[in-house]
């Protein structure tokens, strides 16, 4: 009974959190802008990406670690919206976990494809962090067919209206 009542604590300062600070600018690269590329080989199922082959169709990529409940759950979000309803649109979902072992085991309990999971173990520190000026608390963007953000941030709920 005593960690029920500490779950939810967290989950209402986590939902708490969420609505401060909505409207304050966030670090990283900004709409109009075109994405830097960027390649990945997966570990979990050897698979190779490179952003620039993906020209042509709209990318979402979503940055996060398991560390970070916030992004952790937008991960997911994004990930059941996309393979639900959004066929047209490649997601990316990559991780700033340090270790492997920890990126395998949250991609396998939250149930992500592992085909469009990958990892950059060197975490902050890595080239892909600092390309994109991310900021703790993570982003994501809408790429359009050139490689253009058409949007950051989004939700799952706000895709239809970029995609449709």
């Amino acid at each position: 009974m005593k960690y029920v009542k500490w779950l939810f604590v967290v989950l209402l300062i986590t939902s708490l959190t969420s609505f401060v600070g909505k409207d304050k600018p966030t670090g990283g690269l900004n709409i109009g802008d075109v994405a830097p590329d960027f390649s990945f080989r997966t570990t979990l199922k050897n698979h190779q990406l490179n952003l620039k082959d993906l020209k042509g169709q709209y990318v979402l990529i979503n940055f996060w670690a398991s560390y970070d409940a916030q992004s952790r759950m937008q991960n997911v979000s994004l990930n059941n919206a996309i393979r639900d309803s959004f066929k047209k649109v490649k997601f990316v979902s990559i991780s700033f976990d340090e270790y492997q072992s920890v990126f395998k085991e949250t991609v396998r309990k939250d149930q992500i494809a592992s085909l469009v999971c990958f990892v950059d173990t060197k975490g902050e520190t890595s080239e892909i962090f600092k390309e994109y000026s991310l900021d703790r608390g993570f982003s994501s963007y809408l790429l359009d067919e050139n490689g253009v953000i058409i949007a950051k941030n989004i939700s799952a709920s706000e895709l239809s209206s970029f995609i449709n």
